[in-house]
């Protein structure tokens, strides 16, 4: 439990927990203005938007749909204990932690103690436990898992408050959340609930007015709006400016070899180049002077990053560093994510970072039918690769130095333009080299210098030591011309086209699985493909009880979910910790040093993956990778769980690995119907399989008609959603699904009365 303290300024309220005087939370009520006061009001709301709530108005009341679906869920018992309201948040609340939960759990508990006191009967406590619960699921669920955080999250209440919106909101504030009461009208309507400020504090600040007639939170949110484009989101202007090839001579090799000090005298600016290169100018002599080329810049102590072929795609750890959520407007997600560039070394250089990152994205924005989500994942993307690169590029920057950063084999992807773009407006020499004139390169900007030249030539790795050339006929660059423009953003699919994918799991109503099962990928919600990744969205939950009690619907709702693509297991645990693994002696072989030794378990003689498609087994080596990385298995990187992780993913069954040889990441997913009648555990080899082929891609769906715990004993986070759809059942017997008729379910009253099957 938190204690409300007294704030000696009003900038306490953005005071990170663990540096407040006793660690408390606050809870002001604001009934006066005065400009200092509206600029915390308007740095509060924006906390609040971030990480809280923002009520303008009354919270509304539960109504007839929120209760009925509190009623199947919970039911509508009610006991005044707080073993009960515990037992009762970590079914509602999910999301909250034990020390969380226990902090609500007290505070309730306390509150209704207090009503109890008041004289409030049974059933009136009943009804506002209820109200409680509904609100804190309907209205601040958002927030309930970032409680007592070391950010302390923010509720923002606009107008005058009723008795048990009060309630509530100080159950929150002493489970470690801030609160704001804005009362324009004064001090009275609230001091009739709380008439010795029991709840909160009066701020009181000299020389205040009343809040001016037209002061309103929506006034707030266009001052907001209004500052954001003033500013341009750019905050701090940069000193310097990027003066682009405006010195070069157009030898382009020559220029970026060129002493950075005599390239300009003007100190207000840096002079960088940005060029491409299509074509070769001679055959002969093209590779040996790129080679020159590294050789001179890194004799001259010139910082360079050299890509092969493509920019590699940011892995999932690089994707989960980047802070962002859901966005619906431009300036909301540019706002949102500027805030990842962060580069405390050098505060210009960051500055010059922040403004070439908008000035790429607000560019790209004007273009017809802009997508927010597209241009979300591109600009995290960028993100990405800034932090991946910016180290190496930019280590002990100071004017007037100029970095190099070359990709060869051109320019092949939409994001990779934008990042090359923002790249050529920061101090570095961009040069793209594109020999095959076969290959287009998709970039453009008003920046770019290009050279173009006649001669061809099939390179794709930039000469660091020695390079190996191979050429390739004219049919077959006229082929992988015809397949990009055949394949490439037109909604069309080749067969295996795409090979690499990660998985996001979808968060669905239990009704929505039947209908999404057996759907392909492509048609899904989320289905989506960035830089040949695709983006696989997929079901993994657990379904508990029985509907209706009703045991003969329940199999035949199981059976019609059965599909070709389907590997059902019925017998608990799948995979017993005792059964005979062959790998599982070679695992400290296989994993060392936190990394998968992938040569290693390929060159193996008991690798049993080596029949599958070479892309698919590096899809597979990669999600272990990350499935040990994320420490999902409980155990990893404690007690040598990994090592049982490795030898478990390595060790899959004939019949699902066939699953997976076919799975093509744009059709129908292979999926696993996992069924748990009794009071058998699961084993861990059963939780790290499940987890496994999540990543890969599959569907699960596990069947519990007991509701008892069962693969997720295993997992250090939730990974499957649960559905509870009906009562528990226990000591039922999995049917023969091989004869188990589908017209057997009983008839409803709709089939009844317009004689259905009749």
């Amino acid at each position: 439990m938190f204690k409300h303290q007294k704030i000696h300024q009003l900038d306490d309220y953005f005071v990170e927990l663990s540096n407040r005087e006793n660690k408390g939370v606050y809870f002001y009520r604001i009934n006066v203005y005065t400009q200092e006061i509206g600029d915390f009001i308007k740095r509060y709301y924006e906390a609040a938007r971030l990480a809280g709530v923002i009520i303008e108005g009354k919270i509304p009341n539960p109504d007839e749909k929120n209760l009925s679906y509190y009623s199947e869920i919970m039911g509508m018992n009610f006991y005044m204990n707080m073993e009960f309201i515990s037992v009762s948040l970590k079914k509602w609340l999910p999301r909250m932690n034990d020390y969380q939960r226990n902090n609500v759990a007290v505070s309730i508990y306390n509150t209704l103690g207090d009503l109890q006191k008041a004289g409030k009967n049974e059933n009136m406590l009943k009804n506002a436990y209820i109200k409680f619960m509904c609100w804190l699921y309907y209205k601040f669920e958002r927030i309930v898992n970032l409680l007592g955080q070391e950010k302390v999250p923010k509720i923002l209440y606009e107008g005058s408050i009723s008795n048990y919106e009060l309630l509530l909101i100080s159950v929150l504030c002493h489970a470690g959340c801030d609160i704001v009461l804005l009362q324009y009208q004064g001090d009275a309507a609230y001091l009739k609930l709380d008439a010795n400020s029991s709840f909160s504090y009066e701020f009181k600040i000299d020389n205040a007015t009343p809040f001016p007639s037209d002061f309103n939170l929506k006034w707030i949110r266009q001052q907001i709006q209004n500052d954001f484009a003033n500013a341009r989101l750019y905050g701090e202007k940069p000193k310097y400016v990027n003066c682009t090839n405006a010195w070069i001579t157009g030898e382009i090799l020559e220029d970026i070899k060129q002493n950075v000090t005599v390239r300009g005298k003007n100190d207000a600016f840096f002079y960088n180049c940005f060029c491409i290169m299509n074509g070769v100018k001679d055959k002969i002599t093209y590779m040996n002077e790129l080679y020159q080329l590294q050789l001179e810049l890194k004799n001259n102590k010139r910082r360079i990053v050299i890509v092969d072929d493509a920019i590699p795609a940011p892995s999932n750890e690089e994707i989960a560093s980047i802070r962002r959520r859901t966005y619906t407007k431009l300036d909301q997600m540019l706002s949102d994510l500027v805030v990842n560039i962060q580069y405390s070394f050098n505060i210009e250089l960051q500055r010059l970072m922040i403004k070439a990152f908008l000035d790429v994205l607000l560019e790209e924005a004007k273009k017809p039918q802009m997508n927010i989500n597209k241009m979300t994942n591109k600009a995290v993307y960028m993100l990405c690769w800034l932090k991946r690169y910016q180290a190496e590029l930019f280590s002990s920057w100071k004017m007037p130095q100029i970095s190099c950063f070359i990709l060869m084999g051109g320019c092949k992807s939409e994001t990779e333009a934008l990042f090359l773009k923002m790249l050529a407006r920061l101090p570095i020499d961009v040069l793209i080299l594109n020999p095959n004139l076969n290959i287009k390169s998709t970039i453009y900007d008003k920046l770019l210098y290009e050279v173009n030249y006649e001669t061809s030539m099939n390179v794709t790795k930039f000469p660091k030591e020695n390079a190996d050339i191979k050429l390739g006929t004219v049919a077959y660059h006229a082929e992988r011309e015809l397949d990009t423009i055949m394949y490439q953003d037109s909604g069309l699919y080749r067969n295996q086209q795409y090979q690499k994918a990660n998985t996001v799991n979808l968060q669905t109503m239990y009704e929505e699985i039947k209908i999404l099962w057996n759907e392909e990928l492509k048609y899904r919600p989320n289905f989506l493909i960035t830089d040949d990744i695709v983006n696989l969205p997929v079901i993994c939950a657990k379904v508990s009880g029985v509907k209706n009690s009703d045991i003969t619907s329940y199999w035949i709702s199981v059976k019609e979910l059965m599909t070709q693509d389907t590997y059902v297991i019925q017998n608990v645990p799948f995979i017993e910790s005792t059964a005979y693994n062959p790998l599982k002696e070679h695992t400290t072989e296989f994993f060392k040093n936190g990394k998968l030794q992938k040569n290693k378990i390929k060159n193996h003689a008991d690798y049993q993956y080596r029949f599958l498609r070479e892309e698919m087994q590096e899809h597979m080596l990669d999600k272990l990778q990350i499935l040990i990385n994320q420490a999902l298995i409980k155990g990893t990187f404690q007690n040598g769980t990994e090592y049982t992780v490795v030898a478990t993913a390595l060790n899959l069954p004939k019949d699902i690995l066939r699953l997976i040889q076919k799975f093509d990441f744009t059709k129908k997913n292979p999926k696993i119907i996992y069924i748990n009648t009794g009071e058998k555990a699961s084993s861990l080899e059963d939780s790290i399989l499940i987890a496994f082929l999540n990543l890969i891609g599959f569907d699960i769906l596990s069947f519990v008609p007991t509701g008892y715990q069962n693969i997720e004993n295993y997992f250090n986070k939730e990974l499957m959603e649960e559905h509870q759809i009906g009562d528990y059942i226990y000591d039922m017997q999995v049917p023969n699904f091989a004869t188990l008729s589908l017209n057997t379910r009983p008839k409803s009253w709709r089939d009844i009365i317009f004689k259905r099957n009749t």
